[in-house]
C-alpha cells in the first residue's frame, strides 16, 4: 500500500516532491546515513572550528531519498562539519509526527556516536516540519543548538491544498500532505504558542522561485532570522529543489551555522 502511495504522489504530488536525480536505490526507509566525521586536516582556522562544532544532521523532505542532499552535505564536510544525513521514515508520506518520534531516536543515536551534547538541522522542505515539531513537542529544545530550514512550508502550501480541489481527493491518501494543507488541525498545532522556542537559534530560508510552497511567505517563522535570497541576490534564480544544491543559498546555511551575519554570497557556485 506504501508503495502505491508512493507512485502516485510521484506523478500527481510533484508538488511535495524532492530532487528527481534522487530516484535511485536508497537506505531503507526509516534509516539513515551514518555519521561521516571530517577531521581538522588545515591549519584554516573556519574548517578548525567547524570540526569541533555541533554534529549536523540534513534532514530531507517528502519522498527525500538520502542520496538526494549528499550535495548539501559534501559541502558541509568540505568545511569541517560532523554530517549525517537523515532519511524520513517510509519517505515522509506517513503522520509528521511520527516522524518526528524516529528523528528523536536519530539524534540521541548521533548525540551518542559523536558525544556531542547537541546537534544543528538543516532542514528540507517537510523536514522542517518534522524538526519542529522534535523541538517544540519532544525535548528537542535541549539537544538542538541551531535549526535551518530551506524551502519549509511552515504554514502550509496551497500546491497540497489543490490536489484535493483538481479531484484527486485529500492528498490521495498521504497523510503528510494532508497535514501540509494550509489550514490543517497539525499546523494550527504546531504554530500555536511561541513558533521558535529557545534556546534553540532558528534561520528560515526560502526563495520567490519556489515552485512547490506557495504562498513563498508561508516558509517564515515568527522569531526567527528570516533570509529571502532574493531580497539580497535579485537575480539569483532558485527553486524548491534548488535550495539543497545552489551556493548562494548554501552560504547563508554556512553563516547561519557559525551565528555569523546573513551576508549571502551572490556569485557563489
Amino acid at each position: 500500500m506504501l508503495l502505491r502511495k508512493i507512485l502516485i504522489a510521484t506523478t500527481t504530488v510533484a508538488a511535495l516532491l524532492v530532487p528527481a536525480a534522487a530516484a535511485q536505490a536508497a537506505t531503507p526507509a526509516g534509516t539513515a546515513t551514518a555519521p561521516a566525521v571530517t577531521t581538522a586536516a588545515t591549519a584554516d582556522s573556519t574548517f578548525a572550528a567547524a570540526s569541533s562544532a555541533n554534529p549536523v544532521i540534513v534532514v530531507g523532505g517528502l519522498i527525500g531519498l538520502s542520496i538526494a542532499y549528499e550535495p548539501i552535505a559534501a559541502r558541509l564536510r568540505a568545511d569541517g562539519y560532523r554530517v549525517s544525513i537523515y532519511q524520513l521514515p517510509g519517505l515522509g508520506t506517513g503522520d509528521i509526527r511520527d516522524s518526528a518520534r524516529a528523528l528523536s531516536s536519530y539524534v540521541d543515536q548521533v548525540r551518542a556516536s559523536t558525544g556531542a551534547a547537541k546537534v544543528d538541522l538543516v532542514t528540507h522542505s517537510e523536514g522542517g516540519l518534522v524538526s519542529r515539531w522534535y523541538v517544540k513537542f519532544l525535548g528537542g529544545g535541549d539537544k538542538v543548538g541551531r535549526y535551518i530550514s530551506l524551502g519549509t512550508p511552515q504554514y502550509g502550501t496551497y500546491v497540497a491544498n489543490i490536489i484535493n480541489f483538481v479531484g484527486l481527493g485529500s492528498c490521495v491518501g498521504i497523510v503528510a500532505c494532508q497535514q501540509m494543507t494550509i489550514g490543517s488541525d497539525f499546523l494550527a498545532t504546531l504554530n500555536s504558542g511561541t513558533q521558535a522556542p529557545g534556546p534553540v537559534r532558528w534561520t528560515t530560508i526560502r526563495t520567490w522561485e519556489d515552485e512547490l510552497v506557495r504562498p513563498v511567505d508561508n516558509a517564515v517563522l515568527s522569531g526567527a532570522t528570516n533570509v529571502l535570497v532574493q531580497s539580497w541576490c535579485p537575480l539569483r534564480a532558485v527553486g524548491h529543489v534548488g535550495l539543497v544544491l545552489d551556493g548562494t543559498t548554501y552560504t547563508i546555511v554556512r553563516q547561519a551555522l557559525t551565528d555569523a551575519a546573513i551576508r549571502p554570497n551572490c556569485f557563489a557556485l
